[in-house]
């Protein structure tokens, strides 16, 4: 998996297949809702399986039902295709 540092044009591209997600600086951010603080924990630890299965981890901000979450290279300094792959499989948990 490529960990070359994506340009404007191939981010503006890569958004396109995970639409829910908006560019912010250096990364990609999504809001999650949830009905409590229960499901959003659940949410969590769903995120956190296939983070450690990609080893590629998000920045993740839990404010009770509401959870944020932001996706970046960190050692390559942007946005890589791991950040979109990744944004991915988490879109397409259920729940």
């Amino acid at each position: 998996m490529s960990r070359r540092k994506f340009a404007e044009a191939e981010i503006e591209a890569a958004l396109k297949l995970v639409p829910d997600w908006e560019q912010k600086d250096a990364a990609i951010v999504r809001v999650f809702q949830f009905t409590d603080f229960k499901e959003a924990m659940v949410f969590v630890n769903q995120v956190a399986e296939l983070a450690e299965a990609a080893d590629h981890h998000p920045d993740i901000t839990i404010n009770w039902n509401r959870v944020t979450l932001l996706l970046t290279t960190h050692d390559r300094g942007g946005l890589t295709q791991l950040d979109f792959d990744l944004a991915g499989k988490i879109d397409g948990i259920e729940n």
